[in-house]
C-alpha cells in the first residue's frame, strides 16, 4: 500500500521537483497537485490523500486556513506544512491549525520522505528546539474532558513519538483501535492534531519531550 500524497504549492517548479523525487520512492504516490489552499481543500475531498504537503503562503486561501478546514472536515488526512521561512507565527499557526509537522523547503529529500512516512503512520516528530518554542506558544486546552486510563496510555506513547503500529504492538491492541483512541483523545482535548496532543502531554508532565526529539 503506497502513501497517497497531495502537493499544495503555488510554484510549479516546487511542485515538479517534489513530484519528481517523491516518485523515486516506491512507497509514495503523488496523486494530485493544487496551486492554492482552496484547490487543496477541494482536491483533498475528491482524492482523500494520506498526507498533504502544504505550502503556507499561497494566493486565494493560505495554507494555515486550508490546513484548519482539512483537519476539521477530513480528520484522517494528515498535513505537513512546508514553508520557506521558519517564522514563529507561521509555525505556531500551522500547528494550531492541525498540521502534524512542518518542514523548511530546503529540507533534504530523504528527511522529507521520512517525515511523510512518519505522518502517514501517525508519528509526531518535533525537534527539541521546535517543541520548546511550540510549548510556549500553543496553549493547553481549557479544562479538557477526562481521558480514560487507556487513552492516557495511548497519548503517552503517541507523544513519545510512537507510530500507530508501535502503539498497537506495545498495548497488544489492533491498529484500528489505536486510531479510535487517538480520535477520542483529540476530541476530548479539543485539539486538531497529534502534535497538539503531544505538546499537551508534555505540558502536563506525561512525557519529557514531545516527539521523542
Amino acid at each position: 500500500m503506497s502513501i497517497r500524497i497531495l502537493i499544495a504549492d503555488d510554484h510549479a517548479v516546487v511542485r515538479q521537483g517534489l513530484r519528481m523525487f517523491l516518485g523515486l520512492d516506491p512507497e509514495l504516490e503523488v496523486i494530485g497537485e493544487a496551486v492554492d489552499g482552496k484547490q487543496a481543500l477541494q482536491m483533498a475531498h475528491q482524492l482523500n490523500p494520506d498526507v498533504v504537503l502544504m505550502d503556507l503562503l499561497m494566493p486565494v486561501m493560505g495554507g494555515v486556513e486550508a490546513t484548519s478546514i482539512i483537519r476539521r472536515e477530513l480528520p484522517d488526512v494528515e498535513v505537513i506544512a512546508l514553508t520557506s521561512v521558519l517564522e514563529d507565527s507561521s509555525v505556531v499557526g500551522a500547528i494550531r491549525a492541525g498540521a502534524i509537522g512542518y518542514l523548511l523547503k530546503d529540507t533534504e529529500s530523504d528527511e522529507l520522505v521520512r517525515a511523510i512516512k512518519a505522518a502517514a503512520a501517525g508519528q509526531v516528530q518535533l525537534s527539541p528546539k521546535a517543541a520548546a518554542r511550540l510549548m510556549r506558544e500553543v496553549r493547553a486546552p481549557e479544562s479538557p474532558e477526562m481521558l480514560t486510563e487507556r487513552e492516557t496510555e495511548v497519548l503517552r506513547l503517541l507523544a513519545s513519538g510512537q507510530s500507530n503500529k508501535e502503539i498497537a504492538y506495545t498495548l497488544s491492541i489492533g491498529e484500528k483501535t489505536v486510531k479510535t483512541h487517538v480520535s477520542n483523545i483529540l476530541s476530548k482535548l479539543n485539539v486538531s492534531s497529534r502534535t497538539q496532543a503531544a505538546l499537551y502531554a508534555a505540558r502536563i508532565g506525561l512525557v519529557d519531550n514531545p516527539g521523542g526529539g
